[in-house]
């Protein structure tokens, strides 16, 4: 008998322990929080999540509610990716330190951000069948090229700096590819919108 409660207790623990790593796996985990961590006000989300699944028992309006939470969800990041609300914005965008790279990226100019009108240009040049017109668009390509590069390594060293500085305590990982990232857009179509002015230092 001994042996066959002890058989049981051993299949219940490990059934309870594969529940446990399911719902950690199934649980999105914040791109800032350390590994190992779970996502922060993980409670509020699980909580929030089991209100919005109770099945009414009826498969089509159960699909029809779900739709209607997915669009608007949709809707209210649409509007935090316009406005920077941090409530509803995608879990890439959450958090202080994303906030202050955005803020960092937006306050300067970057050569990065030009690069798809200039790449335009340099297309339309090399078309023509001039070759001293095809060997500019060449030199001005190469010249672009390098541009963004070496203003991309200062950009990425000064925002560096200023985490290390105001976040020291708080994970950054991903933050410098993040800034980067951002810099390739033009600044009127960049998602989450601006918050700051160019010279309005963060």
């Amino acid at each position: 008998m001994g042996f066959v409660f002890g058989s049981r207790s051993s299949k219940e623990e490990k059934a309870a322990a594969a529940d446990k790593a399911s719902a950690d796996l199934s649980q999105p985990r914040d791109p800032q929080a350390p590994k190992g961590r779970p996502t922060p006000k993980r409670a509020v989300a699980q909580s929030q999540r089991k209100a919005v699944v109770a099945s009414t028992g009826n498969r089509k309006e159960d699909a029809k509610r779900a739709r209607e939470r997915r669009r608007e969800e949709m809707t209210r990041q649409r509007e935090a990716l316009a406005n920077g609300d941090e409530r509803y914005l995608p879990a890439r965008d959450k958090g202080p330190v994303r906030r202050f790279v955005r803020d960092f990226v937006d306050s300067r100019f970057s050569v990065a951000e030009m690069f798809l009108p200039l790449a335009v240009i340099i297309l339309v040049l090399s078309m023509i069948r001039v070759n001293q017109i095809q060997n500019i668009s060449l030199m001005l390509w190469l010249g672009v090229i390098v541009l963004i590069i070496l203003d991309s390594i200062g950009l990425a060293f000064r925002l560096r700096k200023a985490l290390n500085e105001r976040f020291a305590n708080e994970p950054r990982r991903g933050a410098i590819a993040y800034g980067l990232m951002r810099t390739l857009q033009m600044r009127r179509l960049r998602l989450p919108k601006p918050q700051v002015k160019r010279g309005e230092r963060p």
